[in-house]
């Protein structure tokens, strides 16, 4: 008689569940021994869901197929100089900013979806965070491809992994993930799998993506396709990992709302990044921050967390505080960039009139009041051949790493300080919610490499500027600094007379 056709629920329990087996002479204790320490109570591993059900031959299959179709695609942006369909120079200095702060994050992801699935005791969440960390590697992969070609034309794309370790701005991504990925295998998935995949992620790769083809950027829009069901898996296993913990025991729901609020403070205070290049660093803009924010977090967020309520989790703490901030977060951010961009590996620059009509028209109640005539100093000084450049270095959040430029909540006025004291020494913080993560856990955020003491201390290559460019692999006036008297502008103006409609193909780079 023919073997009964499994369906695709049995066949996945076949698969994947089926595989796993009760240990003998070693308790689960001992092999899985970080699933208890945290606190969190697990009674039913079998009550973990996996919406998907991918069993490992189907997923090689599916993710082969989005493979050949990525790279074609990215084969024929090469081979066609896609490159001069992008508006101008301008946007690549986005591209120069996911490549050095995004991209390595995927990779860590990737490192800590591995060791989060060897920590769980359970075969449901064993396979999907495997799957998890194999998507997070190609990921990284695929970005530094669909990127390369930019490399061969403009400055700041030749050593983002260096930078990603050493560049002073980019230890706020990268102590976000080695934060995360220090914690348990719980607190980890909280992090990245609810409060970064599932409730942030969409203000991360939306503006990129939508960005990328506002701009004409279509290998980037295409890499961002190839990934949006990955993602789609991911923020599934997001909602998936919180309801699970929250199902299994109410012990659970204090430790996991205490998460929840850490972890949206710290994603929200990494997206500063995003905030400023969507309403600056694109030529063309798809919307505001403050737009972004209302759509992907008050109103879809807000949806999210009444549906939580149930399990008596409300809206992560300061949420109000980002609403206050989504006024002002990007003009403070690019006003940072704009006083050190000579210690930055990319141009940074004023917007021009229309830009800042259009920056007036999205930011009514605060952009002509507090903004604009600081830039038009900016310009004044600028136009007398005296660019501004801050030469001392600012104090950083002892939390998120973040220059201490943010002001109060309610007074755009006056710059936010906090400070803690821990063991005799104190500590200083851009907001309540950083000073709270850090008062929790002090002897974690104590022990931060903080790039402005480093330098300081004469760590980062040497106590000049010149030497810590060198120790950055930043070449001084090629790599960073004003775009209008930039490389990549000239080539830009060359190239293309100014515009990308008369761009002209070239057979190689010409900035050596």
């Amino acid at each position: 008689m023919a073997a009964k056709r499994l369906s695709l629920r049995d066949k996945y329990q076949k698969f994947t569940r089926d595989l796993a087996w009760e240990p003998g002479y070693q308790s689960k204790a001992d092999i899985f021994p970080q699933t208890e320490f945290e606190g969190i109570h697990i009674h039913d591993w079998d009550r973990w869901e996996d919406p998907f059900r991918l069993t490992v031959d189907a997923y090689w299959k599916y993710q082969a197929e989005k493979e050949r179709k990525l790279y074609a695609i990215i084969d024929a942006f090469s081979q066609h100089n896609g490159q001069f369909n992008v508006t101008d120079a301008r946007y690549v200095n986005a591209l120069k900013l996911f490549l050095t702060g995004v991209s390595p994050l995927e990779y860590a992801a990737h490192r800590g979806f591995a060791m989060a699935g060897r920590q769980f005791s359970g075969v449901g969440a064993q396979v999907a965070c495997q799957m998890q960390s194999i998507d997070e590697l190609r990921h990284v992969q695929t970005q530094i491809h669909t990127i390369s070609q930019y490399n061969k034309f403009f400055n700041g794309f030749h050593d983002w992994n260096h930078m990603h370790q050493r560049v002073w701005y980019l230890s706020v991504p990268k102590s976000f993930f080695e934060d995360a990925m220090s914690a348990g295998p719980f607190e980890f998935v909280t992090a990245i799998s609810f409060s970064f995949e599932y409730v942030l992620t969409n203000l991360l790769f939306m503006p990129f993506m939508s960005g990328a083809a506002y701009n004409g950027d279509m290998a980037t829009v295409t890499f961002g396709f190839s990934a949006q069901s990955d993602e789609s898996r991911h923020m599934t296993l997001g909602l998936e990992v919180i309801k699970f913990m929250l199902e299994q025991d109410e012990r659970n729901v204090p430790i996991v709302q205490k998460w929840i609020d850490k972890w949206f403070w710290r994603g929200y205070r990494l997206l500063t990044l995003v905030s400023m290049m969507m309403d600056y660093m694109l030529p063309k803009r798809v919307m505001s921050w403050k737009e972004a924010w209302e759509m992907y977090f008050e109103e879809n967020g807000g949806a999210l967390f009444e549906d939580l309520s149930r399990y008596g989790i409300r809206m992560p703490k300061y949420w109000e505080v980002s609403v206050k901030e989504k006024e002002r977060l990007s003009h403070e951010a690019w006003s940072i960039f704009y006083n050190y961009g000579h210690a930055a590996a990319f141009h940074s620059w004023l917007p021009d009139e229309s830009e800042m009509a259009w920056l007036s028209e999205k930011y009514p109640d605060t952009f002509d009041k507090y903004y604009r005539p600081r830039y038009e100093h900016w310009r004044s000084l600028q136009e007398k051949g005296e660019r501004w450049y801050n030469n001392t270095l600012p104090m950083l959040c002892q939390t998120c790493q973040i220059p201490m430029a943010f002001t109060e909540p309610d007074d755009p006025t006056q710059v936010c300080y906090r400070a803690s004291e821990y063991n005799g020494e104190q500590y200083h913080f851009c907001s309540d919610g950083c000073k709270d993560i850090f008062d929790d856990e002090p002897e974690k955020y104590v022990q931060a490499w903080l790039p402005v003491h480093q330098i300081y201390q004469g760590n980062c290559g040497g106590a000049s500027v010149p030497e810590v460019l060198a120790w950055y692999h930043l070449v001084d006036g090629q790599d960073n600094k004003e775009y209008l008297e930039s490389q990549d502008r000239a080539n830009w103006e060359r190239w293309t007379g100014g515009s990308a409609e008369a761009a002209r193909p070239v057979k190689s780079a010409v900035n050596q």
